[in-house]
């Protein structure tokens, strides 16, 4: 285990500015998620760490001794990539011990060292296969097999799970998750799936144009998104985020062009103020059908509803905007209905539309 200390990283490729000042600090054994769709940096700067690009600014320090100038096979980080590169000619046991191979480590102790990976990933009769026998899920264990033999300071994974199946991902999911909390090891994971950085995660840096847009454990991140970016990119289906503006008496928001009354806390008054244009961030499963000796706090007209399994979405328009409920299949209306829900004022997170910020909660 080893702590990682992201210093002022920038990068840039000619004109452009890739990275622009990325600072995090990974203590021992932390599990941490750049989360972010493609061209954000994240993939850079895990390059960056493995020292296979070269920053334009700022350091990479482990256990406080700074990379720059450290050639990667010197910086005891092992890399799993999205392709697994496997050697094709080579059996299972081979591909994991390669990497000892080539430094000269004793056979014994190699042989024990892929011995204590395979029981570890659970692929022990694989070892005498070559990659071409094995399944996708079996391939990624042995990718991952071959860095965990290395016992490095920092394991570094880049998309690792892209080319599975929907089925193979939750499998690996709960894998890689149990693998963490058996090794404890300090893990840099890189991922554009908000699903994965949220089942796997100890913290979560959520990435936009080459920055930390906010970092947090997922917890921290989903109940409270610090932007309308980041509202917008974690969950599935994400936070409705409704446009409109504070009553002139400060007590109530009111959607733009819809039938929307939302109560604001008393606590939260004097930061929104009355009249001023807001956005109101509501997660769809915080929305509940109205009962009837309940005052409605919002009305939409119900376009689509789409049956998940153990809940409902509900899709819909209140005036202009669109808007998603999360509800029991029993509670879903007909297309075409007006559908009355409550809001709990509790759970709203107000957004300043000019700044794209989240208002203290």
């Amino acid at each position: 285990m080893s702590t990682l200390e992201i210093a002022a990283v920038t990068k840039r490729f000619g004109a452009i500015d890739t990275l622009k000042g990325i600072d995090i600090v990974l203590e021992n054994g932390e599990f941490l998620v750049l989360l972010g769709p493609s061209g954000c940096g994240k993939s850079t700067l895990l390059n960056i760490i493995a020292g296979l690009l070269e920053p334009s600014g700022g350091d990479i320090l482990i256990d406080g001794r700074s990379m720059r100038k450290v050639h990667p096979k010197n910086r005891d980080i092992a890399m799993v990539f999205q392709s697994y590169a496997l050697y094709p000619n080579l059996s299972v046991a081979r591909n994991i011990g390669f990497g000892l191979e080539m430094r000269k480590v004793p056979k014994a102790e190699r042989e024990e060292a892929v011995r204590r990976a395979a029981e570890i990933l659970q692929i022990e009769p694989l070892l005498a296969r070559k990659p071409a026998e094995l399944s996708g899920g079996q391939r990624q264990r042995v990718a991952i097999g071959r860095a965990l033999v290395r016992d490095p300071k920092v394991f570094l994974f880049d998309e690792p799970l892209s080319n599975l199946d929907a089925k193979l991902r939750t499998e690996m999911r709960t894998e890689l998750k149990r693998l963490h909390q058996k090794l404890k090891a300090t893990i840099v994971y890189v991922t554009h799936d908000q699903v994965e950085a949220m089942t796997l995660a100890t913290r979560i840096a959520v990435m936009r144009e080459g920055r930390v847009e906010q970092i947090g454990t997922p917890r921290e991140i989903y109940d409270h998104p610090a932007s309308l970016y980041v509202a917008s990119f974690m969950g599935s289906p994400p936070m409705n985020l409704l446009e409109g503006r504070v009553s002139a008496n400060g007590d109530s928001f009111e959607a733009e062009g819809g039938s929307c009354f939302i109560p604001i806390p008393a606590a939260s008054r004097s930061t929104l103020g009355p009249g001023r244009p807001v956005i109101a961030g509501i997660k769809p499963e915080h929305l509940a059908p109205a009962r009837s000796d309940t005052r409605s706090t919002l009305s939409m007209d119900v376009e689509v509803v789409e049956l998940t399994g153990a809940e409902t979405l509900v899709i819909g328009r209140t005036g202009g905007q669109t808007l998603v409920a999360s509800v029991k299949p029993d509670d879903a209306p007909a297309i075409g209905t007006p559908f009355a829900l409550t809001a709990p004022a509790d759970h709203v997170r107000w957004f300043d539309p000019d700044s794209g910020k989240a208002f203290p909660a």
